[in-house]
């Protein structure tokens, strides 16, 4: 029982000391979306050459909303494959968040970002020249519509209220798993299993990515700052974490097999940057 009563009180006392950084963040982020969303849908829709360059700085930003538009977007044929890539590889859901909320990383998250952005302007221009024939399809624009159900209110007080109890739910109950199996197996046997150290790392990170929501991101980040996972590999895995995006992608997208093609894209494309940084020693 004290073992039990010392794990609960150390996730309750770790989760609360990021509940205000937390909710500070959401208000911020749900400001710009609510207030700029028109405008980054109008530029993404205008841009040709630099599609990947501009999607891989819009991915960047936290949450999911921005995978979810370029979903819409890809699928009623106004952007690029290579636009879609970059913004799916640059989108890390609430891991910045989650950093944040951990003060004394600022040097982890302006790594974390630069490799995403590099891997995702790169990536995102390559698919444009080698593979968007063998994967992409004609389309035609049509009604692009929301399917994350972040506005439905009005205003930002209350959605950012919202994903903040929602994230701090995920947060909480990730790391009262996570220490406790820690204290139970300790951290060498964790790493263990989930081949820390091994270049094949990258490949079990980017299969975890694809959970379909923040327990990913939530997951990948605080085993990463649990030692259990290396900067590469958290890098491999916040590549194919793009929230709700490819489900949406999915749904929208009558061309199943092409969001086929585009996930095993993705899931390459995040498993090579891994273990690249692997091999450079990150």
């Amino acid at each position: 029982m004290e073992l039990l009563e010392h794990i609960f009180l150390h996730t309750v006392e770790d989760s609360l000391r990021m509940l205000p950084f937390l909710f500070a963040a959401f208000l911020l982020l749900e400001g710009l979306e609510h207030y700029s969303s028109a405008w980054i849908r109008r530029t993404l829709t205008k841009i040709e050459k630099a599609g990947p360059v501009v999607g891989a700085v819009f991915g960047c930003i936290p949450q999911c909303g921005f995978s979810v538009m370029a979903a819409n977007l890809y699928s009623g044929g106004v952007i690029s494959v290579g636009t879609l890539l970059a913004v799916f590889l640059a989108t890390s859901d609430e891991a910045v968040l989650i950093l944040v909320g951990h003060p004394g990383n600022g040097t982890v998250i302006f790594s974390l970002l630069a490799a995403k952005l590099i891997i995702a302007i790169a990536a995102g221009y390559l698919a444009d020249l080698f593979f968007a024939r063998l994967i992409s399809t004609k389309k035609e624009i049509e009604d692009l519509c929301h399917h994350c159900g972040c506005h439905n209110h009005h205003g930002i007080l209350r959605p950012a209220l919202n994903h903040t109890v929602r994230l701090f739910a995920y947060i909480f109950l990730c790391t009262l798993i996570l220490n406790g199996v820690i204290e139970a197996v300790g951290l060498d046997s964790v790493s263990t299993f989930l081949l820390n150290g091994s270049i094949l790392q990258p490949f079990l990170a980017a299969l975890l990515g694809f959970i379909p929501n923040c327990a990913a991101s939530v997951l990948l980040t605080e085993l990463y700052l649990g030692g259990a996972l290396s900067f590469a590999s958290v890098i491999a895995g916040l590549c194919t974490n793009a929230g709700v995006g490819l489900i949406v992608l999915f749904k929208v997208n009558p061309d199943k097999k092409e969001c086929v093609k585009f996930t095993g894209l993705l899931y390459a494309c995040a498993v090579i940057a891994g273990v690249l940084l692997h091999l450079a020693g990150f």
